[in-house]
């Protein structure tokens, strides 16, 4: 069985949390409204204003003038999400990350230790209530798919099983938007089709899904049937690091998208240290209002780990990739992700007899990186921040799955 364990409002709840003060008042965390500052979380009390994430904080503030303003503090949320991450490891060793907020785990090989899966859930949200006062919704289910799914269903707090026995009669009412891929423009195309529900889409034929969806008709009709194969992929065994976040709200604005690569990039190249992995191809993915997906990658010349390196062959790619995008008359953009592949163990490099300059640089952001690791590890706090992390915050847009 697997879990998705979701983290509710993860940024305002740990402001509400260091700040008890806050508890039950409108709060967002986000940029100023006097630039382009935008909404990165919003607790519950603010949404009943109709505020939400990737708003700008502009018209958040005429939706709720005396709702309390809060600069992002991500490398405080990070050091939070380690040591959660930590809770999960106490049940499983296959976890794999989705962000700072979210992972996956399987805990299928668990129960003589622990317990059925929905102990196991039950057991995690607890852990993380008590040792971080934060609260987590956790969907229980066969597969990544369905799990996700539950997560999401009744937040916050939310605890959803799935029976294995019972996925169509759980995902048969369910309205179609909730299958990935299926946002505005799909959903139109669907209702021409009379679908509503995942249960209508269900009886519609894998050849008239593939007439009407291209290549995308049988993704949908598989996960209409609750079908998902993909297994639970842990940092150590993956081929791959990457990280990527949906919006709210599209992005058209390449100075926001920038601030998002910058902390997405932060996660991966944190994740390859911590497992002592090394890659050498920078990829960065970007799904835009239609749907429409791209790619970009670029090979280094030789492998790192070393966050500078990487996020600036990620934001080359950025530029390219929508000065491209813009010239084609793309639209905007809803999901942004970085990756890292061609994955090696990390290993000391013999040092050149003779200096060079880019292999300095390379040794002292290295060095930078280990002891800013460090720092975090042991304080767990936002002690060190890179300077353009924080820099950005001020115009930082919000991800849809912090909720």
């Amino acid at each position: 069985m697997i879990l998705h364990v979701d983290m509710d409002a993860f940024y305002a709840a740990i402001e509400e949390r260091d700040r008890p003060e806050l508890v039950g008042k409108p709060v967002i965390v986000g940029g100023s409204p006097d630039g382009r500052g935008v909404v990165a979380a919003a607790n519950y009390a603010v949404r009943a204003f109709g505020v939400h994430s990737a708003m700008p904080t502009s018209t958040a503030l005429r939706l709720c003038p005396h709702m309390i303003i809060l600069p992002v503090r991500m490398a405080h949320y990070a050091a939070i999400s380690h040591q959660i991450r930590d809770i999960f490891f106490r049940y499983t060793p296959l976890v794999e990350p989705l962000s700072l907020d979210e992972a996956f785990l399987d805990v299928t090989g668990c129960r003589q230790l622990f317990g059925d899966a929905a102990t196991i859930a039950k057991r995690i949200k607890q852990d993380i209530k008590q040792e971080t006062g934060l609260v987590a919704s956790v969907g229980v289910a066969p597969n990544k798919f369905l799990a996700k799914i539950a997560s999401d269903l009744e937040k916050p707090d939310a605890l959803v099983i799935v029976d294995p026995a019972k996925v169509i009669e759980f995902l048969d009412p369910l309205p179609v938007g909730r299958l990935w891929g299926v946002g505005k423009v799909t959903g139109k195309a669907m209702q021409r089709l009379g679908v509503e529900t995942i249960g209508q889409l269900r009886l519609l034929s894998l050849e008239t899904l593939k007439v009407t969806f291209g290549d995308s008709g049988e993704h949908f009709w598989r996960l209409a049937q609750g079908i998902d194969d993909r297994s639970v992929v842990p940092d150590r065994d993956a081929k791959s690091i990457s990280h990527e976040t949906t919006f709210s709200a599209d992005i058209s604005d390449i100075e926001l998208l920038r601030c998002w690569l910058i902390d997405l990039t932060e996660q991966v190249a944190r994740r390859l240290r911590r497992h002592d992995r090394i890659g050498r191809t920078v990829q960065i993915k970007l799904r835009f209002s239609d749907f429409s997906t791209i790619t970009r990658s670029r090979t280094l010349p030789k492998p790192t780990d070393v966050t500078q390196e990487i996020l600036q062959t990620a934001q080359d790619l950025l530029t390219e990739a929508f000065r491209s995008s813009r010239g084609t008359g793309s639209k905007s953009i809803r999901l942004i992700g970085v990756g890292v592949s061609g994955l090696d163990q990390s290993r000391d490099v013999q040092p050149l007899l003779f200096d060079d300059p880019d292999e300095q640089r390379h040794v002292k952001q290295k060095d930078l990186d280990r002891v800013a690791d460090a720092v975090r590890e042991r304080f767990g706090n936002a002690a060190l921040k890179r300077a353009s992390v924080s820099d950005s915050s001020k115009n930082r847009s919000a991800k849809k799955n912090d909720q």
